[in-house]
């Protein structure tokens, strides 16, 4: 389980994240909906370790990682991994090189024990597979096109099939029927992995498909949070909005 408290984060002048309060079951699929520039993104960063906040914490398994470091750090957070808005592959190398690079890099984060290079070539390859990519392991990331490369971060992420799973912006700056194949893959990965997954969109058509609960970032904190039924009776205009959409 995940449990967020208090937390308050500052970028100069802008109070971004004041005093955010928030539980996320096991295994459950929770989708962080809320305008640009409201947090979402800062608030993923503060789950996976990669910001502080000012105050307030992040708890994860009953382990306080905001007030780790180093080491200790990547221990409390080598089971989870992110799907950045852009993939954030590597230019330089192969799809499969950069499928494979946290494995090549670490010991296996479920047994702790180094993987052999034929081992990580297989997982490589289920990895591609599951995602739709088989056949491209040899192209470069700049001969796909943008879905593609985004099945690729995906394909990176679930190589070591980590136990939390973080996605910002999964479907952005995709057409619609690609945006829905990766709403299917996210789902598909959810219920492969058993995994815990939170997703931090503005795409209603993206929430609706692949979250257990839905919840409502604004004035950075949580302003509703429910199953669908729950959550989209809230009077919030931002919540009226988002019904106003789903009946047309």
């Amino acid at each position: 389980m995940i449990k967020i408290r208090n937390l308050h984060k500052r970028f100069k002048t802008q109070h971004v994240l004041k005093g955010l309060n928030l539980d996320i079951n096991t295994g459950e699929t929770l989708v962080i909906l809320g305008s640009s520039g409201g947090g979402k993104s800062v608030l993923l960063k503060h789950i996976i370790g990669l910001s502080k906040p000012d105050s307030g914490y992040v708890e994860i398994n009953g382990v306080n990682i905001s007030e780790l470091a180093g080491p200790a750090l990547f221990r409390a957070v080598k089971r989870m991994g992110m799907l950045f808005q852009g993939a954030a592959l590597f230019d330089s190398m192969t799809i499969a090189e950069n499928t494979g690079f946290y494995l090549a890099e670490h010991a296996d984060p479920e047994t702790g024990h180094k993987i052999s290079k034929s081992e990580i070539v297989d997982r490589v390859d289920e990895a591609l597979k599951m995602v739709g990519l088989e056949g491209t392991q040899h192209k470069m990331p700049g001969e796909l096109s943008g879905g593609m490369r985004k099945r690729a971060g995906l394909a990176r992420l679930i190589v070591y099939r980590p136990q939390i799973l973080l996605y910002d912006e999964p479907t952005t700056g995709l057409d619609p029927i690609t945006a829905m194949q990766i709403n299917e893959l996210i789902v598909e990965t959810q219920e492969k992995l058993k995994a815990t997954s939170i997703v931090v969109t503005h795409d209603i058509s993206s929430a609706l498909h692949v979250g257990d609960r839905l919840a409502l970032l604004k004035n950075g904190q949580i302003a509703c949070i429910g199953e669908l039924n729950h959550f989209i009776k809230n009077e919030d205009p931002i919540i009226d909005c988002l019904r106003k959409g789903i009946k047309t």
